[in-house]
């Protein structure tokens, strides 16, 4: 038995690649919309949906080209576990690319939806809204399977002014938003390399890469915190001075490493 979906909306939000957005929206989700498509009737749908504080969103993961693995990597450590099984996790890698997230819902105008606290990226196409009943939705005291295991204190993830100063200049110019991606990489066992592009550069510090920008940071294990201290570039001279580009973002490194006065190569 075949069956065939067709989207009713997308979601747009600030998160364009797989690393910028958080495991769960409700860690360090980012606002967003949802757009639903016109000459469908979806106003009249909507109706009293308003009411709600927060809705269900079904949606594809449709950067998966398709693909779907049985078992997974959690995305904390979990002691004496290395893999779980794809339908014992929140995994992306599904048999169907169905995702569901339990947004914040911020407001309804007219076939737009404002969310907050999401985790999909964007452009992702979304297929159904539901509301979310505390009364039938929520169970806290539900067994967790292997996530009981885990003991997970967020890392305080705080910048300093240079560090500030070059996410908004990267920001500014049609770059990532860098500082909302440290915060959501860092604040989870930020020397973890397998789970996140970060190098180990001293007994308390650490380079965490995000396409070819350079993220250097300082980590106080006592005060459960991280500190991001600069951007770098991650291209040398010789690669800015070449004519290839195959990322399409040596123009923005180029203007990055020309206004920045400490050295940005690394």
């Amino acid at each position: 038995m075949t069956f065939t979906f067709e989207p009713i909306g997308t979601f747009r939000g600030g998160a364009t690649y797989k690393y910028e957005a958080p495991r769960q929206g409700v860690y360090a989700g980012g606002t967003g919309r949802v757009e639903l498509l016109p000459g469908m009737n979806f106003e009249t749908a909507l109706r009293e949906l308003d009411g709600f504080g927060r809705i269900w969103l079904l949606f594809v993961f449709d950067r998966n080209e398709g693909a779907w693995r049985p078992t997974t990597r959690p995305p904390v450590h979990v002691p004496g576990i290395d893999r779980v099984g794809t339908l014992a996790s929140r995994s992306p890698y599904r048999p169907n690319p169905i995702g569901l997230s339990c947004v914040r819902l911020v407001a309804v105008r007219g076939r737009t939806l404002e969310v907050d606290e999401a985790d999909l990226l964007d452009g992702t196409p979304v297929l159904d809204i539901k509301p979310y009943v505390p009364a039938a939705d929520a169970f806290p005291d539900a067994h967790a399977g292997w996530l009981s295991n885990v003991i997970e204190t967020p890392w305080k993830v705080d910048t300093l002014p240079e560090f500030d100063e070059a996410a908004e200049f990267v920001l500014a110019r049609g770059g990532p938003d860098i500082a909302r991606t440290v915060r959501i990489q860092l604040s989870n066992s930020p020397f973890d390399g397998s789970r996140k592009r970060v190098k180990r550069t001293g007994e308390s510090e650490g380079t965490l890469s995000m396409r070819m920008f350079r993220i250097d940071f300082a980590v106080d294990a006592t005060a459960h915190s991280v500190t991001a201290r600069r951007i770098r570039s991650g291209y040398s001279p010789d690669e800015l001075a070449a004519a290839d580009d195959p990322y399409s973002d040596k123009d923005l490194h180029r203007m990055f490493v020309g206004t920045k006065k400490e050295a940005c190569f690394k």
